[in-house]
């Protein structure tokens, strides 16, 4: 099996307008070199906002005709999450799009409280681990990063973990942190795409978009300005690590019950 080229876009995003966002991302996005994934942040067609129902959008809808568009013209998966509206629910939808135009997707499961997002949307049940040149890959959302059981990985299910999100400045140390834990605990290499600049409610994110390998070392950060980084997973230090480190061989094993909301 080959290694995985991952693309991670950092970027601010434009308040409630997804045609300017979309305009953004499609600029980045066609500059990259060879990749075989592009990762978005979260709610990169709005920011993230409350306001669902004047924002939501369909799977017939023009973010997702766009999204194949672009995993077409790269020949690569492209994921993010948007303001989705189903049998008049509202999710914040991780979307995986394909170049066949093919996809899966996954509703955030944990919704920030703090910020109303239980109120305006509707939780996710079930995680989503989906298969990219061989690697099985976990994608997951922003608050989700603080929830370890959600992302436990036992058995071993799967080999990168990526969280997208809209992680704000002042919690930076915990975005950090706990990404590289999540690492080293599910032997897994763990990438985190946040957004940066200041939304139209003056929350200020920092980006700190970063991956870490299976020991936890960093393999690139950016910080606080607009970046487009794209690096190489390795399948031989996945191999290797696994096979000297076999942590997951003594984890408990445990069943998760998820209660219908």
């Amino acid at each position: 099996m080959s290694d995985l080229r991952v693309s991670l876009l950092q970027a601010d995003l434009a308040w409630h307008d997804a045609a300017a966002n979309r305009a953004n991302f499609q600029e980045k996005i066609r500059q990259l070199p060879p990749t075989d994934l592009i990762v978005l942040p979260e709610m990169f067609t709005t920011g993230f906002s409350m306001e669902a129902a004047p924002l939501a959008e369909r799977m017939d809808g023009e973010t997702v005709a766009w999204m194949w568009q672009m995993a077409q013209e790269r020949n690569a998966v492209v994921m993010g999450s948007l303001i989705m509206e189903e049998d008049g629910h509202y999710y914040n939808r991780l979307l995986w799009m394909r170049p066949d135009g093919t996809h899966a997707h996954y509703d955030k499961r944990h919704l920030f409280r703090m910020a109303g997002e239980c109120e305006a949307y509707t939780p996710g049940t079930q995680r989503l681990v989906v298969e990219l040149n061989g690697w099985r890959i976990c994608p997951m959302v922003c608050y989700d990063l603080r929830f370890p059981v959600w992302a436990r990985n036992t058995p071993v299910a799967y080999d990168v973990l990526i969280y997208i999100a809209s992680w704000p400045d002042r919690r930076r140390l915990a975005w950090q942190t706990l990404l590289k834990a999540r690492a080293i605990e599910n032997l897994a290499y763990c990438v985190g795409v946040n957004r940066v600049g200041t939304d139209a409610k003056g929350q200020a994110y920092a980006g700190d978009s970063a991956a870490y390998n299976l020991l936890g070392e960093e393999l690139t950060h950016n910080e606080h300005d607009e970046a487009v980084t794209t690096i190489t997973l390795s399948r031989q230090h996945l191999e290797e690590t696994r096979e000297k480190l076999p942590w997951h061989l003594d984890a408990d094993a445990f069943t998760l019950h998820v209660e219908q909301q």
